[in-house]
């Protein structure tokens, strides 16, 4: 997978992304992106079909015909969902029975970015093989096979996509619960939930208080959303809500933060709905799929319920393709993205918010009672930027990290990765003495600073 990383020219770890309007998101490389994915699923002769939703970024007004220029071109149907969140995407494509889905998002990032996002027919994201493929036939000779004028395809729009969806999500919530007289804050980001999510809410009878459903283009994920929690954190209080729910842009992840504004991230999510559907015996795998970021705290919490945890690279692609390959139906990252493969194919925001009111209202507790599962160790991590060169293969950064690990002595971890999408080297440990891990941190970050 790292090699993948290194190599490729456009997609990085979450599909392409990259400053709207400058390389390489752009219109020409949306164009090309479109013909040369319509090229790698076009198999058969049928009439192939694409779904393409986008969340409210001004630039998507630029990335979405674009995109639909290209696959007209080499003769695939446009399915148009306009603002819609990246999971509704995943499962429209799988229930229209579409080749390709295709979502205009940079997720959590501010409205300057914007990212295309792919997923297969089967709704999950593409593997780091196909992405590779289609990038070298990006760089090929797309011209020769376009279709002729009388076999171009056709774009159309599809106005009942929300109703779609928010039906499929409201499914997902257990029968014979309702949330009636359950006081809900909701941030949507000013994103592409800023619909669906107070929709369904309140039509599963929560008594809602918004924040973030104003889009104007430019306003997503600004000061609001899973990233930017203080307008939710002072909302849930002031509003007496039982519990607050922050989205992001595209709506695939999901952070809480209870009634007393207190925050509860991925890691907290992820203990809070493994041990009840452990109680259950609705959880399969015998435990959770988490990445290396996830807290040592988690690990020790499933540990101590008889659960494994199994990590994977960051990333929510890698988290769903160890999910599928060893038939677990649970997992997810820190960050909040969290994956319920009962459910849906990627992370997705709504359906894991609703996993979470399931088990507040089934338990007639408060969300501080229940969502603080385990004493998290504290965690840190820094950024070290290097110009060229292998600094992580240094003999004095090789001695820095050995020597950190003597004097975590088993207490804890250190994690050391690149970044996928910026030339930074990522330091993180963890252990029971903040003192130490803050130590142990700065020591490999000198330690690469004097090489890069």
């Amino acid at each position: 997978m790292d090699g993948f990383t290194m190599t490729r020219k456009y997609f990085g770890t979450d599909g392409i992304r990259g400053r709207a309007n400058a390389h390489p998101m752009t219109a020409e490389v949306a164009l090309k992106l479109g013909m040369a994915a319509a090229l790698q699923f076009r198999r058969g002769n049928h009439r192939h079909r694409v779904v393409i939703g986008k969340d409210t970024r001004l630039s998507g007004y630029m990335i979405e015909p674009a995109l639909t220029s290209g696959f007209v071109a080499m003769g695939m149907d446009v399915v148009l969902v306009g603002p819609m969140p990246t999971p509704a995407v995943a499962m429209l494509t799988r229930s229209l029975r579409a080749d390709l889905g295709v979502m205009i998002s940079a997720s959590h990032n501010p409205y300057e970015d914007n990212g295309i996002k792919l997923f297969g027919p089967d709704g999950y994201k593409l593997s780091d093989s196909v992405e590779f493929e289609i990038e070298e036939k990006m760089d090929g000779d797309l011209a020769s096979d376009l279709e002729p004028a009388d076999m171009l395809g056709r774009a159309r729009r599809l106005d009942d996509a929300r109703g779609r969806y928010t039906e499929y999500v409201k499914q997902t919530f257990p029968r014979g619960l309702r949330l009636d007289g359950l006081k809900i804050a909701i941030d949507c980001a000013n994103g592409a939930a800023y619909k669906t999510a107070p929709e369904v809410l309140w039509e599963l009878g929560a008594d809602i208080t918004t924040i973030g459903v104003t889009p104007d283009g430019k306003n997503i994920n600004k000061d609001c959303g899973s990233t930017h929690l203080d307008a939710l954190q002072t909302q849930t209080i002031a509003a007496g809500a039982d519990i607050g729910l922050a989205l992001d842009g595209d709506a695939d992840r999901l952070i809480v933060c209870d009634e007393n504004g207190r925050v509860i991230d991925g890691d907290q999510i992820m203990a809070l709905i493994a041990e009840d559907w452990h109680l259950t015996g609705r959880l399969k795998g015998g435990g959770v799929v988490a990445t290396v970021m996830s807290n040592l705290g988690l690990e020790r919490f499933l540990n101590d319920l008889g659960l494994d945890l199994k990590r994977t690279p960051v990333g929510d692609r890698y988290v769903a393709e160890a999910m599928r390959a060893e038939a677990y139906n649970l997992g997810g990252e820190q960050s909040g993205h969290l994956i319920f493969d009962d459910y849906a194919t990627t992370g997705d925001g709504l359906i894991a918010a609703l996993q979470v009111l399931a088990v507040l209202v089934a338990s007639d507790k408060r969300a501080s009672e229940i969502c603080d599962k385990f004493e998290a160790l504290p965690q840190l991590l820094k950024n070290v930027r290097f110009n060229d060169g292998a600094p992580l293969e240094t003999d004095s950064v090789k001695k820095a990290i050995s020597e950190a690990e003597a004097r975590l002595d088993g207490t804890g971890r250190i994690l050391i990765r690149k970044s996928g999408t910026e030339p930074l080297i990522r330091v993180m440990a963890e252990g029971e003495d903040p003192d130490l891990v803050e130590a142990v941190v700065d020591g490999i970050c000198d330690a690469i600073a004097e090489q890069a």
